[in-house]
């Protein structure tokens, strides 16, 4: 059977794919489909879309497609695409993009658990300057049993959520991975400021 064909509409792909690369700094435009991304990609498989795909969907317009895909959710940033093109495309930077306007339109992340993670990890990072692993786990662990409560788990499911947040952040404590308390940084205001600046340019 063969696949479908997948029509060219400029009207409808250029203003998608100029708003990406504008705020992912990525000229996807460059991108000849050499697939080198795909071959070092370690979440391909797992996510079913591989770098370059997500690219051709984003110059053919296919803004729904590129935003509810896995690939947004489970890029590591290990930056193997980019270190592989032979034209330097990071394509973890277009998936932070996608992720960005994901949230901003409301939509359901397609793994909510990975969306729990990014949101408290950016919250502790700009609350602290740094990442405090006790704010960013029961950020992590409050969020995702609000996640629980939403979908119709009952408390049953939270109570059991934070229980297993709990077991883990005392396995990371004895193994000396987690500390207690936090540390912030000197002039904090000028963090704050740079992420107010950042989510002024989104």
């Amino acid at each position: 059977m063969s696949s479908a064909t997948v029509k060219f509409q400029p009207e409808y792909s250029q203003p998608i794919l100029q708003e990406i690369m504008e705020k992912s700094g990525q000229n996807l435009l460059s991108c000849y489909q050499c697939r080198r991304c795909a071959a070092g990609c370690p979440v391909s498989d797992e996510a079913g879309v591989t770098p370059d795909r997500l690219i051709r969907m984003i110059v053919f317009g296919q803004k729904d497609e590129a935003l509810n895909n896995l690939l947004v959710w489970r890029c590591v940033a290990c930056y193997t695409c980019g270190e592989r093109c032979p034209n330097n495309i990071q394509t973890a930077k277009i998936t932070e993009t996608l992720k960005q306007m994901s949230k901003k339109a409301h939509l359901e992340a397609l793994s909510p658990k990975i969306a729990s993670f990014h949101e408290a990890f950016i919250k502790s990072a700009i609350d602290n300057g740094r990442l405090s692993e006790m704010d960013l786990m029961m950020t992590y662990g409050k969020k995702n049993a609000q996640h629980e409560l939403k979908k119709g788990g009952g408390w049953k499911a939270v109570i059991a959520e934070l229980k297993g947040q709990a077991k883990l952040g005392l396995a990371l404590y004895k193994k000396k991975r987690v500390h207690l308390g936090s540390e912030k940084v000197k002039n904090l205001s000028e963090i704050k400021k740079l992420s107010k600046k950042a989510e002024e340019l989104k």
